[in-house]
Formats: structure tokens, C-alpha cells, sequence
């Protein structure tokens, strides 16, 4: 048996503030229209659900189990009306972000800085990730949105849009005096053991082609599992690391080689879903990444 919604919905609101005339001030409604609506519902379902005095109106048994159904209903609603409000004015909320450790230290810590400050209501989780396991995480619909850094892998289920431009460096320690204070090639440079992110990653990928595209063979010492490890290594005397010239000169502690060969420039760039809306509160921190990519 089919009843109109609406029915359902009016005889919450009349069973809930006792009457009709209460329900239709809180619906902006005309009463008869409200009781007609009751009565037909009764109709429908083929027994009274309200005992009707001068004193009001109030639930029979059988409106008595109904509205035990109803009310769970509509609070439902309610609530989910309630957290979508809060959720377009960006008081509560989750965004899910793969993010790869060079886009989250050379862009995106100051980006979710700011939105945490601006709206606190919305939970923010991060995943670190290599590109190739952002790209994983945003095909499976485990990620709002992947900032990471190129090569990535065309699909067609993603979008991908460069934000900012860096170039990486050689580095070295003063434990390998020979390369420094003179202009180095690959050559030279390949002689000496080297430390890299694992095979399988796109940093991997991008050295072994930058070398490749030389006439050299990419075959380093140390493979880290993280690009914040290959810092630390090259500080402890392991070998040459490649890293963002930003984060070179920042460190002080390690010395950037004078390569003869250009390093090709990287990027870091996000990537969405094709098909998949954003929700609110991911749209509007898409929109701070942007912002902060014009800088």
C-alpha cells in the first residue's frame, strides 16, 4: 500500500505538538489542508490514528505505533538536513587528501593551515602517499583529492593540473670533497653511490629517465621509503640524493653540486576524479590550493 509522503509528514508534525493548529504554524500551512491530509492518511490505512477532543488531538494505539516509526523517520531527515547545512556553511565535514611528501612541505602545509584556522568544524585527514599510490587512492574513491608531484600517469578517470613549477639539485656532504666547488656531470656523479626513493615510484622514474637520456644507467645504493628520508641519509655521509633545490638550501647542512646537465623542471599538481562531484568543503579547499599555487 502506497500513502503520500507528505501525508506522513503532516501527521508527524500534528502528533508531535498536539494538534493541527500548532503543526501549521510550524509548517506555514492552512489547517484544513493539514486535516484533510490526516484524514486521508487514516483513510488510506483504514483506521483512526488520532482520538480528537476540545482539548486537542491525541494518538490512538494504532497512531501511537506509527508515529513510533514516523518520529525515527523524520529526525533522520532532520538530522541529515541539519548536518548539510552545516556542511555548505562549512561547520562540519570531512576531506580525504593523498598527498605526496614533497607536495605536502613545498605547498600544501601553509594551504591546510589556513583552512583548519578558517573552519575548524571540518576534519581534514591527510594520507602520505607516493603518486603512482595518490593515484590508487583517488581511483578507488579513498581521496577527495591527490596533490602530488609529476611524472604522473595519464588516466582517463583523472584530471590532472600542474600548480607549481620546482627544480631539484644534486646534493652531497662534505664527505664527498670531490664534488664540490667545480661543475660535475652525470658521468661523474654516477661513480659515486646514490640514494633514492624506491623503484616503483615516479622520483625513481624521473632520475632513471634523466639518466638514461645521458647514456648512464640509474642504479642507486640506498632506496629510502619516503622522500623525507633521502636528507637525512645524504646528511649521514650515504651518498648523492636529489631533492628540491628549496629544500637544499634550507637544510644548511648538505652542499648542492654544480651538475653539468640540466635537471628538467617537475611539477606539483593535483588530481581529482572526473566523474566524482566535490563535496563543499572539498571544493573550497581545492579553491585555497589554487589560490596559494599563484603566489
Amino acid at each position: 500500500m502506497y500513502a503520500n509522503y507528505d501525508y506522513y509528514r503532516i501527521f508527524y508534525y500534528v502528533a508531535r505538538y498536539g494538534g493541527v493548529s500548532h503543526a501549521a504554524k510550524v509548517l506555514a500551512a492552512d489547517q484544513p489542508n493539514l486535516t484533510r491530509a490526516v484524514k486521508n492518511l487514516e483513510s488510506a490505512l483504514g483506521c483512526p490514528l488520532f482520538s480528537r477532543s476540545r482539548r486537542g488531538m491525541t494518538l490512538t494505539p494504532e497512531g501511537e505505533k506509527l508515529y513510533g516509526h514516523v518520529r525515527i523517520a523524520f529526525e533522520h531527515i532532520e538530522a541529515g538536513e541539519a548536518e548539510l547545512v552545516d556542511s555548505r556553511n562549512l561547520q562540519s565535514g570531512t576531506v580525504f587528501v593523498a598527498a605526496s611528501e614533497v607536495a605536502l612541505r613545498g605547498l600544501l602545509l601553509p594551504v591546510l593551515k589556513k583552512y583548519r584556522t578558517r573552519y575548524p568544524g571540518v576534519r581534514v585527514r591527510i594520507s602520505n602517499h607516493s603518486t603512482p599510490q595518490a593515484v590508487r587512492a583517488m581511483q578507488e574513491g579513498v581521496a577527495d583529492l591527490a596533490v602530488v608531484t609529476t611524472p604522473v600517469e595519464q588516466s582517463a578517470t583523472i584530471s590532472v593540473r600542474p600548480l607549481r613549477r620546482f627544480r631539484e639539485v644534486a646534493v652531497c656532504s662534505d664527505a664527498f670533497p670531490a664534488l664540490c666547488g667545480r661543475r660535475v656531470t652525470l658521468a661523474e656523479l654516477s661513480t659515486f653511490p646514490q640514494i633514492s626513493l624506491a623503484a616503483g615510484t615516479m622520483s625513481y622514474a624521473f632520475h632513471a629517465e634523466l639518466f638514461a637520456a645521458n647514456g648512464l644507467q640509474f642504479a642507486p645504493d640506498i632506496e629510502a621509503a619516503t622522500a623525507d628520508q633521502v636528507l637525512p641519509m645524504v646528511e649521514a655521509d650515504l651518498g648523492i640524493g636529489f631533492v628540491p633545490e628549496r629544500f637544499a638550501r634550507e637544510n644548511g647542512r648538505v652542499r648542492i653540486i654544480d651538475l653539468v646537465e640540466e635537471i628538467p623542471p617537475r611539477s606539483i599538481c593535483m588530481i581529482k576524479r572526473r566523474a566524482q562531484p566535490l563535496s563543499v568543503a572539498a571544493k573550497e579547499l581545492e579553491r585555497l590550493i589554487f589560490e596559494s599555487s599563484e603566489d
